[in-house]
């Protein structure tokens, strides 16, 4: 009984470190979407396409799933995939927005919908919840390994055309506006900076604390979201009360 149950753990611990990759696998897969879908799919040639490829070598990602993602974006392989958002509320009227990458638009619409059904929530049509919203270029440095003081890094922050910045422990995060991101990612390449997210992201304006009667059912609704492989990403202004 040892001996299966030690197998039994060890199987455990392997496939959740499988689902952990697969996720990982999952944005990154969306990251080179998006990159070769908004500049030229040929690496050479679009900066940001290089930054999300040197992504996917750091976590192992297979190079057949490199290029099927940056096949997708050009046409390639006959499926023609469509960006959508979808906006609902989930438990306890927390607004949620979630962007998806689609070959069959009604099985993706079905699968949200069924998400937000079974956990206590409802879609909602376009615009019931983006307002809450804002959009932002978003570019994440490393604090690792960089010899940069908190004044330094804005400093060429905004010398690159950042308008915001905030720091933590481990990361200096700054903020453009989407249409400077490019030119801000760019620039802070060329001050040597590496670069460990550059991306427009959706923040929100405000954020409502989940019930705590509803904290089992938000995190269900999230999962599942977060666990269809339509799904790119999953946006909240919501919060989970500090001591669930």
């Amino acid at each position: 009984m040892s001996g299966h149950s030690k197998w039994h753990n060890i199987q455990g611990r392997k496939n959740a470190q499988d689902a952990k990759r697969g996720k990982i696998f999952q944005k990154i897969s969306r990251d080179l979407y998006q990159a070769a879908k908004a500049g030229d799919p040929d690496p050479e040639n679009n900066p940001q396409l290089r930054l999300v490829m040197e992504k996917a070598r750091a976590a192992n990602m297979p190079k057949d799933n490199v290029q099927r993602a940056i096949d997708k974006a050009s046409g390639l392989g006959g499926a023609k995939f469509e960006e959508i958002t979808y906006e609902g509320y989930g438990p306890g009227g927390t607004a949620i927005m979630v962007s998806a990458l689609t070959d069959n638009k009604n099985r993706t619409a079905a699968a949200i919908r069924s998400a937000f059904t079974h956990h206590g929530g409802s879609l909602g049509a376009s615009g019931s919840v983006s307002y809450m919203f804002d959009r932002k270029g978003y570019i994440e440095v490393l604090r690792d390994d960089l010899d940069k003081s908190e004044d330094d890094m804005l400093m060429d922050a905004l010398d690159a055309g950042a308008d915001d910045m905030k720091t933590t422990d481990s990361e200096f995060q700054i903020f453009t506006d989407p249409s400077s991101l490019a030119a801000v990612r760019d620039e802070l390449q060329k001050k040597g900076y590496d670069l460990d997210t550059a991306e427009v992201r959706m923040f929100p304006e405000t954020t409502t604390e989940v019930p705590g009667d509803k904290i089992s059912q938000y995190s269900g609704l999230i999962d599942e979201l977060e666990n269809n492989d339509d799904v790119q990403d999953v946006y909240e202004a919501a919060v989970l009360p500090e001591n669930s």
